[in-house]
């Protein structure tokens, strides 16, 4: 019998390399779906921070009670930021700046806005992909009136 010729083996080469992709191919999912969830919270996080900001005039200038409520929201993403603003235009489109003679033949439209930014480390590391992915959220809404 030729040595070449005998398969007694394939199977078990077939089963260990079938294995192993699965592998690769699971593992690669659970991590996908680690970032996805990430991202997720990170953008959640960004419109928890603008609804505290919506409610009010007063709440609109509160950079700071946004940016708590925006960090707040995400306690599983480490490092998690957030940055607030609020800004206006004139209901007919023209800029303003937050002033009441601002818009003369027209109404103050207040807005804000919070942008969060979180670092997410992938748990297994692939060669020729980044160490470390930064996710980013926004949200803007319109203040009561």
């Amino acid at each position: 019998m030729n040595a070449l010729a005998d398969e007694s083996g394939n199977t078990l080469v077939e089963l260990a390399l079938g294995v192993m992709l699965c592998a690769t191919l699971l593992l690669g999912a659970g991590e996908f779906g680690r970032l996805a969830y990430a991202a997720i919270e990170i953008s959640n996080a960004a419109h928890a921070g603008a609804q505290y900001g919506s409610q009010t005039h007063t709440t609109a200038s509160d950079s700071s009670g946004m940016q708590t409520a925006a960090t707040q929201d995400g306690p599983n993403v480490p490092g998690l930021t957030a940055t607030a603003s609020h800004f206006c235009t004139c209901s007919d489109g023209s800029a303003s700046t937050c002033k009441a003679t601002d818009c003369s033949t027209s109404r103050i439209i207040e807005y804000v806005q919070v942008n969060t930014s979180g670092n997410v480390d992938p748990k297994i590391y692939v060669p020729g992909l980044p160490r470390s992915y930064t996710i980013t959220g926004s949200a803007v809404m319109r203040v009561v009136q």
